[in-house]
């Protein structure tokens, strides 16, 4: 028998009822591993980013709006772009760094 077999086998009668709960247990198991997880740690990761990000660095905006941040408010920034315009964004605007795109890493 194969393994898909095995795990979705009904337990007999006066079998242990934790074995019929097995198949669910690892479901939930793997989406946490493999989905919930990751995705919590991405976001742990890109909090800590926007909250590291100062006065002149590169950013790329989730518009895709690339510029300089030129003022830091508690909210937001203000981002000198090409033209020598100026706007004024959320922080949580911000989706990556600015600097690595122009090296040509690709994140």
């Amino acid at each position: 028998m194969n393994l898909l077999s095995i795990l979705l086998m009904t337990p007999s009668e006066n079998g242990n009822p934790l074995v019929s709960f097995l198949p669910l247990i690892v479901i939930i198991l793997v989406f946490y591993l493999f989905f919930i997880r990751p995705q919590m740690k991405k976001q742990k990761d890109l909090r800590k980013y926007r909250e590291s990000l100062k006065k002149g660095d590169k950013i790329i905006t989730i518009g895709g709006i690339h510029g300089k941040i030129v003022e830091e408010q508690e909210r937001t920034f203000t981002v000198e772009v090409e033209g020598g315009n100026k706007l004024r964004i959320e922080r949580s605007a911000v989706a990556m760094d600015g600097a690595s795109e122009q090296l040509g890493d690709k994140r």
